[in-house]
């Protein structure tokens, strides 16, 4: 579910100080974006999932970015009504809890 070395790679680049302020923006972003798909906004499905996609990849959201980058496929086929956003949702919490928890018990 979370791509530990990739996040220990990243606290390393950017330091211990900035990478509590790089987790805290990202989560702030993707919870934004989340929000809007929660109301039912897929007005730009694809640009979206394609946001979210690259910000779990950074993060190490694995499973999360695989299932953005499966619906931003679909999306982008012209079957955006196909796309599982309750799973995309569902997915995103169940790893930003997997993530706080991990983080607070490794770092």
């Amino acid at each position: 579910m979370i791509d530990w070395p990739r996040v220990t790679e990243l606290r390393e680049e950017v330091g211990a100080e900035d990478f509590e302020e790089v987790v805290e923006i990202f989560l702030e972003e993707v919870e934004e974006v989340i929000s809007k798909l929660q109301d039912g906004d897929r007005s730009q499905l694809e640009q979206d999932l394609h946001f979210l996609k690259g910000s779990a990849l950074n993060l190490g959201f694995d499973e999360f970015s695989e299932l953005c980058l499966d619906g931003e496929r679909k999306s982008a086929q012209g079957e955006a009504d196909d796309v599982d956003v309750p799973a995309i949702i569902t997915i995103f919490q169940t790893s930003k809890s997997a993530f706080l928890t991990g983080m607070s018990e490794n770092f």
